[in-house]
């Protein structure tokens, strides 16, 4: 992806230098429901990532140790969430919307979130009560390590893949699924997670269409670099990979055939009323 000579978005928190100690309490509304399935997406354990205590955290600022590497990723970040920012707002004021502008946080090791207390192993999530996206640098290694997501657009699909949940997040989406997900079974209600993923994953890649038509920033291979990686964390890979076996009940973020498809459809297609997957015949 082209970055040179690209402005980085100033919606940037970061707290690489804070430590957070204790634990907080954690409710069970959407927010909770959201960063456990971004621990599923990347192949965490969701017991990992929220705890349930009721002792109140403490956060200590320090100052921020990095290195040239890291320096580096920060600015790809911000250059990638500041395009995300000029299309969604473009988008959005075509439709008489105003966008509102998530904030990305920087943070090492574990974070205190609106949504609750969460650690790097929950990997990068959305939390709508803050409107804030959480991500841990190191996670882009383990994104490459552990999942063979190789290449910067892996990094931007994973980035736009969460700035998907906060445009869901404020056209009302994420809370009409999360009403309907009280009134269904384990089942019916995985399945309509796996929608609400599926549809992140066309908005990220309706984001990457319209950032290269903005500013004409993809190069050879990117668009393949995103789709190995939204396959990479499909549900049937994950599963197979950390439980030996595949189970279609269980799945809340669709396979990887799926999740490169909807991402592909979103790309090529930069329409958004084409990504009504809750309608779509999955």
């Amino acid at each position: 992806m082209k970055v040179e000579g690209r402005r980085m978005s100033n919606n940037v928190e970061d707290r690489r230098g804070m430590s957070t100690r204790g634990k907080m309490a954690v409710g069970g509304g959407l927010g909770t429901v959201v960063i456990a399935l971004i621990v599923l997406l990347l192949g965490g354990d969701p017991s990992s990532v929220l705890n349930n205590s009721v002792e109140a955290p403490t956060t200590e600022s320090g100052e921020i140790t990095t290195t040239p590497e890291e320096d580096a990723m920060v600015r790809y970040v911000s250059v990638v969430l500041a395009g995300t920012e000029d299309v969604w707002t473009k988008i959005f004021k075509e439709s008489n919307m105003t966008y509102r502008q998530p904030t990305l946080v920087l943070f090492r090791d574990q974070v205190q979130s609106a949504c609750g207390f969460a650690t790097a192993a929950s990997g990068p999530f959305y939390c709508p009560g803050d409107e804030k996206v959480y991500i841990d640098l190191a996670f882009f290694d383990d994104l490459q390590s552990k999942f063979g997501a190789y290449g910067d657009f892996a990094i931007a699909y994973v980035l736009a893949h969460e700035i998907g949940h906060h445009v869901q997040n404020q056209l009302g989406i994420l809370n009409d699924v999360n009403n309907q997900r009280a009134r269904m079974s384990e089942v019916n209600s995985n399945r309509l997670l796996v929608r609400l993923e599926l549809q992140a994953d066309f908005l990220a890649g309706m984001w990457a269409h319209y950032d290269e038509q903005m500013f004409k920033s993809l190069e050879s291979g990117d668009i393949e670099e995103a789709m190995n990686a939204a396959a990479s964390v499909g549900d049937d890979v994950l599963q197979k990979r950390y439980q030996g076996r595949v189970i279609p009940d269980a799945f809340t973020h669709g396979t990887a055939a799926q999740r490169k498809e909807w991402f592909r459809k979103g790309y090529t297609s930069g329409d958004f009323d084409q990504g009504d997957t809750f309608n779509a015949n999955i």
